[in-house]
């Protein structure tokens, strides 16, 4: 605004009418006190108001027209002078590097309009004037749609922390009241027996639950900012193994994430719950079962061992000649997709052991 001002007095006796001048001059405060107002207020930068902005902007351009002699742009810019670039900046703001482009090339359109109009020389200050113009723009609205993203992940990350801070104290509270009295009411079963025991085993069985569900509330991972909608990224194996935990099924795993592709999580979750499964249907009842997650540097292993019968030597031979694949294709083969190999230990009343390696290569 400064400059255009100086520019008019400069250049004054170039003007044949001074009057539309100087009365564009106060067009053009009066509006830049208007933008100042209008675009502090993040609501009210809408596209309307921009393109309000833009035609005061090219109106105080072609303003020059009627107001100086062709001789007045061999010496000064047009009656707006830089103050056009406020416009400008601002539809790169709004509209970001796409309006700032539009807006730099509508400027270089209506400025060699204008000299054509006047009968005024183009020189090359024209082309410069365009090309600065439109490298301000752009990284103006470049910086400003960063910003922006920024601002918005800080505001997603505040909000995230709020809900991991309330969940960690609503795990307290249950640990602190729910969770000690089901594991009160699972230890009185077991001492009284009978029917006592079994409400003890169902009390147990929703303690691991909640247990379980207090812990995947902590553990998962949020959704990150900007990741494209349904994007399959890595899921932590210990998430998925979780559920799986119940009175008679102890799960332990890494204090840190044990991270697999989306797929191969899945599909050796998949696996563990059949090697459960069969503990299940073919063991005694009362029948314990340990999961062990070891997450090595080449290799992520899973085993799972029971305190059961066992398996007879023969045993699953004759069921793969029979047509029952269970284990080979629920357990091996799942395994064997992934790349991975699965050794089955097993002796006559020590227990059964299904050890399932997948190796980093093949995640």
């Amino acid at each position: 605004m400064v400059h255009a001002l100086v520019m008019v007095a400069r250049n004054h006796e170039y003007l044949e009418r001074p009057w539309i001048a100087w009365l564009t001059l106060v067009v053009m405060a009066i509006w830049t006190v208007v933008t100042h107002q209008v675009y502090a207020v993040p609501s009210r930068r809408t596209s309307r108001f921009l393109c309000a902005d833009l035609l005061v902007a090219f109106g105080c351009l072609f303003a020059t027209a009627p107001a100086a002699a062709p001789f007045y742009l061999t010496q000064a810019p047009p009656l707006s002078a830089y103050w056009f670039a406020g416009a400008a900046l601002a539809a790169s703001v709004i509209r970001g590097r796409r309006g700032a482009a539009t807006v730099a090339i509508a400027y270089g359109i209506a400025d060699l309009t204008l000299r054509v109009i006047m009968d005024a020389a183009i020189t090359g200050a024209t082309a410069r004037g365009v090309v600065l113009l439109l490298l301000t723009g752009l990284a103006v609205g470049y910086m400003a749609r960063v910003s922006e993203q920024a601002e918005e992940r800080f505001a997603q990350a505040v909000a995230l922390e709020a809900r991991i801070r309330e969940r960690e104290q609503l795990a307290r509270s249950i640990h602190d009241s729910v969770l000690q009295v089901l594991a009160l009411v699972r230890r009185r079963g077991d001492e009284i027996g009978g029917e006592a025991a079994d409400l003890g085993r169902m009390a147990g069985e929703q303690e691991v639950r909640l247990r379980s569900l207090v812990a995947d509330g902590l553990g998962a991972p949020a959704a990150l900012p900007g990741a494209p909608a349904g994007a399959a990224g890595p899921l932590d194996l210990r998430d998925l193994l979780r559920p799986l935990e119940t009175v008679r099924v102890t799960v332990a795993a890494p204090a840190t994430r044990v991270e697999l592709p989306d797929l191969t999580a899945r599909e050796l979750t998949a696996a563990v719950a059949a090697a459960l499964d069969n503990v299940e249907r073919h063991c005694p009842e009362g029948t314990r079962a340990w999961v062990l997650v070891e997450d090595e540097p080449d290799a992520v292993v899973v085993t799972v061992r029971d305190d059961g019968p066992g398996i007879p030597p023969d045993r699953l031979e004759r069921a793969r000649a029979e047509g029952r694949l269970g284990v080979d294709q629920s357990i091996l083969g799942r395994v064997r997709d992934l790349g991975g190999s699965t050794e089955i230990h097993s002796e006559p009343g020590e227990g059964t052991e299904f050890e399932m390696r997948v190796p980093r290569s093949a995640t």
